[in-house]
């Protein structure tokens, strides 16, 4: 076979990524954690509707560690949380975990079935649990209560859920803690369990804007002393606390009063000091309840997940010096500690997600999980431990449909060309080589991106032809993507089209500077950058000026939405997956994690109602004339269905063509393979259409 790449226009390339592939391709590997010396984490099973699952690796390969059916997931600030623990060091005790569809707190044995340790709610997912520590015979937790299934209303408890199952019957067994804010974290026990530390903030705020570190005492009758404030504070967010592990009540704390998320210590009388000033994060944004970034470990040391625009793991000493690990690895998340060994989930630009332990030891990192493992296939090279005794409805519009339908015939190689084969070529090999770049905005902030150039192993372009190009705007907006092996990222790149991901003004991993460039410009400042990460790549001739689109989910939504209706020269084409777009009614239509959010992003209300109407992406609709797919799942109570239908109420089918894909039992964020998959076909038929180019398979 001839090393030559064929020549073919650029969004005609084959690939073996198919949008099946791209669906299931990337395993959504969550919440690492020890049960006695085995490495657990969950594992989201598209197949099954998105259930979550319990896996640990074992001899003969990757299991579940529940009987089968269970779904480890807590529903709690609609995000989610950490939503099991193990209840000691030995495997034969057991663990507590949340189960998805009633969120009632259960208890598993090995070799039994869980039982129920929360009683029910009035109705399934009232009461919901997460974020988890033992003490005594009690689990110590946050508890969520909601008033109904919009999630619009809800209060929340420290609470103290008996072990022995006696509050599955008698809800009157649970003891509530503390209900200092209205959000709050879950509990940490001091060694020796003297005293708890949490977290907590209330509204407007969000959590990286102002949150408070809280300690009170355990009283002998386990009920806790009047609560103090150790840290944080109007405009000091406080996104992590845990104890020292050598019972010097010392507090580590992750905390930005100098502008960057560093760690800093807080002794018994109130001082605290930073422990490794740097101007890099050492936490992230706290979306899910029960994240973490620093560990303490036994010997002292903290294990730390660090960096300015990615994450790299270190071990931080006593003296303040900063070692990482010699890995590859440039994102590390839901990190845990049986404290000596770090276990995570981990990826790189030539990685994608994967389960890792680490070794501060030895200084190792080994696999436990990789990409391609699937359940019962042997996929690491971690040694197995001794065994423990005893153990869419695709709803379309009638009108503006027919505009965008496919076209899929053609674009074969030629019959002298390469013919990679799915037996002969790894899908890995279709993957792109990302880079960084940083643009600056007109009014000279700068602009961090990442781009992924169209890369196929036995293609390339027209040397007279510039590629297409898909700018990406990630959701949050407080939030950041992560510069790695994406299967959905290769779907596009692998068929010659451009992706460039950018990390617009108010994303997270470049402090708080750069977080606050979106406050009060939401529809602004994002819509510039993007357009500014645009022009910089036609600038560097990496795009056709003439190939521009946008895609982006829930707050990328938004900005590209409002994209297409600032810009209507720049984009050719938008892909929208569950956005918000009317400020107004979405203050009352979301749940009561994000119903105070636009506080910050656009401004108090009512006060402040001109500007909701000026950055709205709708106020502008009537200008929209690119072509659009929109995606919403029925079951979404973050984005509701009523903000897209908003929007397509004021789009003029006879002008703009568009699709409306509806998916029945899909929430915030698509679980289902099926639907993944299906949303994929659906941007790639509109690109080609918008775009022109004939895409050789979907």
């Amino acid at each position: 076979m001839s090393g030559t790449k064929a020549v073919l226009p650029y969004g005609s390339w084959p690939s073996l990524i198919t949008a099946d592939d791209a669906a299931r391709g990337d395993a959504l590997l969550e919440w690492a954690g020890f049960l006695g010396d085995d490495v657990c984490w969950t594992e989201v099973l598209p197949e099954e509707d998105g259930r979550s699952g319990l896996m640990r690796r074992t001899a003969d390969g990757v299991e579940e560690v529940l009987p089968p059916g269970w779904d480890v997931r807590t529903r709690v600030i609609e995000y989610g949380g950490r939503p099991w623990l193990a209840l000691s060091g030995r495997a034969a005790d057991g663990l507590v975990f949340t189960h998805g569809p009633d969120q009632r707190l259960h208890r598993w044995r090995p070799g039994s079935e869980p039982a129920p340790l929360s009683p029910p709610g009035a109705w399934p997912g009232e009461l919901r649990y997460a974020d988890f520590a033992v003490h005594g015979d009690e689990v110590w937790c946050l508890r969520e209560t909601v008033a109904d299934d919009t999630a619009r209303s809800a209060v929340r408890h420290l609470v103290a859920v008996p072990l022995d199952g006696s509050a599955a019957e008698d809800p009157s067994r649970v003891r509530e803690l503390a209900a200092t804010h209205h959000f709050m974290t879950g509990p940490r026990i001091e060694p020796g369990g003297g005293r708890v530390a949490w977290l907590g903030w209330d509204h407007p705020d969000m959590p990286w804007d102002s949150t408070r570190l809280m300690v009170a005492a355990v009283l002998p009758d386990g009920t806790l002393g009047p609560p103090s404030v150790r840290m944080g504070g109007e405009g000091e967010a406080v996104t992590q606390a845990d104890w020292a592990t050598d019972g010097s009540g010392t507090l580590y704390a992750v905390s930005d009063p100098d502008g960057w998320w560093n760690v800093h210590a807080v002794d018994r009388d109130g001082g605290t000091r930073s422990l490794c000033p740097r101007p890099e994060e050492f936490g992230e944004a706290l979306w899910r309840i029960g994240l973490r970034w620093c560990l303490p470990l036994l010997d002292g040391t903290l294990a730390v997940i660090h960096g300015v625009g990615e994450r790299r793991l270190g071990i931080l000493g006593a003296d303040g010096a900063l070692t990482d690990f010699a890995d590859p690895a440039t994102e590390w998340h839901f990190a845990a500690t049986d404290g000596r060994r770090i276990a995570a989930v981990a990826s790189s630009p030539g990685r994608r997600r994967t389960v890792v332990l680490a070794d501060p030891a030895d200084g190792s990192v080994r696999t436990v999980r990789a990409p391609s493992a699937e359940a019962g296939s042997p996929a690491s090279d971690v040694p197995a431990p001794a065994a423990e005794a005893p153990p869419p409805d695709a709803r379309m519009p009638a009108s503006g449909a027919e505009a965008l339908a496919p076209s899929v015939e053609g674009g074969s190689l030629p019959s002298d060309a390469p013919a990679p084969s799915a037996e002969s070529v790894p899908s890995d090999a279709y993957a792109t080589t990302p880079f960084r770049r940083t643009y600056r905005a007109d009014d000279g902030e700068p602009v961090h991106v990442h781009v992924y150039p169209p890369h196929h192993p036995a293609v390339t372009g027209p040397a007279d032809e510039l590629p297409p190009c898909l700018v990406l705007a990630h959701g949050g907006p407080t939030s950041r993507s992560h510069l790695v092996l994406n299967q959905e990222i290769s779907y596009f790149t692998s068929r010659g089209i451009g992706v460039v991901d950018v990390q617009y003004g108010g994303s997270t991993g470049y402090g708080r500077a750069y977080r606050e460039r979106l406050r009060h410009r939401w529809g602004q400042t994002d819509v510039q950058d993007c357009a500014t990460a645009a022009r910089g790549l036609i600038a560097e001739g990496l795009a056709d000026p003439d190939r521009i689109a946008i895609r982006g989910g829930s707050a990328g939504g938004w900005t590209a939405v409002a994209s297409i209706a600032a810009e209507p020269g720049l984009y050719r084409a938008a892909a929208v997956y569950y956005p918000v777009l009317d400020p107004v009614s979405w203050r009352e239509e979301t749940h009561d994690f994000e119903s105070r959010y636009l506080d910050g992003l656009i401004g108090p209300w009512p006060d402040t109602a001109d500007r909701y109407a000026r950055q709205s992406p709708l106020r502008e609709a009537d200008r929209i004339r690119t072509p659009f797919v929109l995606l919403q799942g029925l079951d979404d109570t973050v984005c509701p269905p009523a903000q897209a239908e908003r929007l397509l109420r004021r789009i003029d089918p006879d002008t703009v063509p568009y699709r409306f894909l509806t998916f029945e039992g899909e929430g915030h964020g698509f679980r289902r393979s099926a639907t993944v998959a299906a949303s994929l076909r659906a941007e790639l038929r509109l690109y080609a259409d918008a775009l022109g180019f004939t895409p050789a398979s979907s």
